[in-house]
Formats: C-alpha cells, sequence, structure tokens
C-alpha cells in the first residue's frame, strides 16, 4: 500500500492550503483514512474519516479543517483554512486496517509571515 501526498508549502497566517492524498488501494478497503501532523513531538490526529463516513477532527482544527475523499481517484484531501502559525508542521496520510496501519512520507506545511 502507498500514500502520496501533495499540497504542502508556505502560507501567511489567515491563508488557505489543500492536502491531497492518493493511496494506491480503494480506500474502501480500509477501516478509516486521514491525516496527521507532527511538530517537534508527537504526532496528533487532524482529521479521520472512516469507512462509514463518520469523520472526526483533532484539537484545535474543527471548523478551519475539512477532510474529504474522492472514492473513484482514491483520494483524501484536507482543506485548510484561517491556518494558524501553530499549524505549522509535517502533516501525514494515514490509512488503516484493523492492526495494520500505513503512511505516507509527509508534507511540509509552514504557516508564517
Amino acid at each position: 500500500v502507498q500514500l502520496v501526498e501533495s499540497g504542502g508549502g508556505l502560507v501567511q497566517p489567515g491563508g488557505s492550503l489543500k492536502l491531497s492524498c492518493v493511496v494506491s488501494e480503494n480506500i474502501f478497503n480500509f477501516n478509516s483514512v486521514g491525516w496527521y501532523r507532527q511538530a517537534p513531538g508527537k504526532r496528533d490526529l487532524v482529521a479521520s474519516i472512516n469507512v462509514g463516513g463518520t469523520m472526526r477532527y483533532g484539537d484545535g482544527v474543527k471548523g478551519r479543517f475539512t477532510i474529504s475523499r474522492d472514492n473513484a481517484k482514491n483520494t483524501i484531501s484536507l482543506q485548510m483554512n484561517s491556518l494558524e502559525p501553530e499549524d505549522t508542521a509535517v502533516y501525514y496520510c494515514r490509512a488503516n486496517i484493523l492492526a495494520r496501519e500505513y503512511w505516507g512520507q509527509g508534507t511540509q506545511v509552514t504557516v508564517s509571515s
């Protein structure tokens, strides 16, 4: 299983970015797919969506970030609005089935003026 992220970069505070993750298999093969981020420290949940369509959001992003999926393209997207310097991190795409998890290589998001 391969997950390939794209869309990171440098953005000013208050700006927007959209991340995309292409999964090499049908995303309905997984219990859930989603996004995590890692600044110095542990990797935290940003947003996830399970096979039934239930979404979860991590602390501090609800109302600003939106996760979506395109089943036909096996793609998971993360629309990030009203970005803050605290959102600066490496963002990883993740897919899991039961106890197995798969990660992308990560994409850097930097929010700075």
